[in-house]
């Protein structure tokens, strides 16, 4: 007799033979997700729906409107990407993960692109789903898969399975192409059907997809110029020093050779904001208002208050608001769809008041501007401001660059700055390090040195941040005269090592255990970097601490 085993599906008891896959049940439960179900959830563990149940469980399937469920269908997405390049192309031909961009992910390839190729990929990739072909996921030995990369000429995707100190590891295959991802991945090409694809240039395109945010169509796209410019400056000024990837950074640290990295980049990124400052002070018989925005943990403290240093050096004098400040009592904050106050939100602001105080202190009076008391909720009047020669505003917030506000200021008088941690650096050819992570980690950093948090409590914030970054800051980022990126090069494996003791405290029972699990595993990859050769001026200190600036 086989021995059945209890599954508990929405609340709902459902009886299995012991050792059925959730592959095998998954159609039953189709029907209550929009979206295919790629993964499921089984006692609290991510599970591919190759996963065979022996035990009592309980089982939530998951789509592609979940975190998980959307990098899971973007690792499908390029591994098939990756397959029809090959086999239109020739092995020789790949492409190479970048960035994120507008809801997307812009890829270069090793090969001259064409509208026509790119239509051509687009078919190819249609074909590979409407023949729903596996994705099997394959246990092998690690030195081999290092070996068998090293002959097909993979040799940085070798190289990452070095820092991999597993004795075996997972790749995946789609018909005869094999691959490593750090994600998981769905079961079949016919689960992830919406996507598109859209041409950049000779060298490039954008792979487009549904996201979390905007579930029930897969997103218009919008070219930012001004971020791909960004981009473009930073992924060529590693290639000129030599740092592309995981690989090239482990291998800066293991050859003891880190210090000089570290000297070398933060003086760039000085001589940028340097730069700035110099374009602002050109302007300074215009500008007299500098506008400062950027999503969490973007390092906007460190990087206004170095701003306002370099300002000085050229006679200006900045005087610092916070947009925060002008919150409205808290009796009157406005509440979100769950019935919570919405401190994200623009109606959150008294933006009569902040309006009313700029334009005054523009016209030379005296203003008594507030300080928002947090325990009590309300403003407090004790401080004024009057703007002198060579005074200049410096106002932070993350409305900042919204088109809605100061909008009795003529626009030559603004100065807007975007700023954002824009990680260079990607694993390999296929696995990029996405920009949320690198902020992720900074602020569990943060939150657990400045404000006592725990990994938990940061993990339960970030969806509600990340929601409101996507309504409130990233729409207006084409709006800045100038855009930071705040990032380091080698800041992944500095966070390594305040982070990844941090993330082994959540206990195995906990909801965000896979979360910190995930990034575990993308932190195991970087050799740890000690942060003793780091200046104090540097970004990456408001979130490690020991930074010239008070906090």
């Amino acid at each position: 007799m086989i021995e059945q085993i209890e599954v508990i599906i929405n609340d709902e008891v459902f009886k299995y033979s012991k050792g059925i896959t959730l592959q095998e049940i998954y159609m039953e439960h189709q029907e209550k997700h929009q979206y295919p179900i790629i993964l499921a959830r089984v006692n609290n563990r991510q599970k591919e729906l190759s996963f065979p149940l022996k035990e009592n469980s309980k089982v939530e399937f998951i789509d592609l409107t979940s975190p998980e469920g959307n990098r899971a269908h973007i690792n499908g997405l390029t591994f098939m990407l990756i397959c029809a390049v090959k086999k239109l192309f020739g092995n020789n031909a790949n492409i190479i993960i970048q960035h994120s961009i507008d809801k997307g992910i812009y890829f270069q390839t090793t090969f001259r692109l064409t509208e026509e190729k790119l239509q051509k990929i687009k078919e190819e990739m249609n074909d590979i789903i409407s023949k729903d072909l596996p994705i099997t996921k394959l246990t092998i030995d690690r030195l081999e898969a290092k070996k068998y990369y090293n002959d097909i000429g993979e040799n940085v995707k070798a190289e990452v399975l070095k820092y991999n100190t597993d004795n075996y590891i997972h790749l995946y295959r789609l018909g005869n192409n094999y691959n490593y991802f750090y994600n998981l991945m769905p079961p079949s090409t016919g689960k992830i059907k919406d996507f598109d694809l859209t041409y950049e240039s000779a060298s490039g395109f954008v792979l487009r997809f549904p996201t979390i945010y905007i579930k029930d169509k897969i997103p218009e796209y919008i070219h930012h110029p001004k971020m791909f410019d960004v981009f473009r400056e930073f992924k060529q000024w590693g290639k000129l020093i030599g740092i592309e990837n995981s690989v090239d950074l482990n291998r800066i640290v293991s050859t003891g050779k880190i210090s000089d990295l570290i000297k070398i980049d933060e003086t760039i990124q000085s001589s940028r904001l340097l730069n700035i400052a110099k374009s602002i002070n050109d302007k300074k018989n215009e500008v007299k208002i500098v506008l400062i925005a950027g999503p969490s943990s973007s390092g906007k403290t460190t990087t206004s208050r170095k701003l306002c240093m370099y300002l000085k050096s050229f006679g200006l004098h900045p005087k610092t608001i916070g947009m925060d400040d002008y919150f409205v009592d808290k009796k009157e904050t406005p509440l979100d769809e769950n019935g919570n106050p919405d401190f994200e939100c623009l109606e959150a602001l008294d933006l009569k008041l902040f309006d009313n105080q700029m334009e005054a202190l523009l016209r030379g009076e005296k203003v008594r501007i507030p300080t928002y008391n947090f325990v009590i909720g309300e403003k407090q009047f004790r401080q004024d401001m009057q703007l002198e020669d060579n005074d200049i505003l410096i106002i932070e917030g993350i409305h900042a660059l919204d088109t809605k506000i100061l909008t009795n200021i003529s626009k030559e008088k603004k100065y807007k700055i975007y700023i954002c941690p824009l990680t260079e650096l990607n694993m390999d050819n296929h696995n990029r390090i996405p920009t949320t992570d690198n902020r992720l980690l900074r602020r569990i950093v943060r939150d657990n040195r400045t404000r006592n948090y725990s990994v938990e409590d940061t993990l339960k914030q970030w969806p509600s941040v990340r929601a409101g970054e996507e309504k409130y800051i990233f729409p207006y980022q084409d709006e800045s005269d100038a855009t930071i990126n705040s990032a380091a090069i080698y800041e992944i494996g500095v966070l390594k090592t305040y982070a990844e003791p941090l993330l082994y405290s959540v206990e195995s029972d906990s909801p965000y255990y896979e979360e910190a699990k995930r990034l575990i595993r993308f932190l195991r990859l970087f050799l740890p970097i000690p942060s003793d050769s780091i200046p104090e001026d540097a970004v990456i200190r408001e979130f490690i601490g020991g930074g010239y600036f008070p906090e």
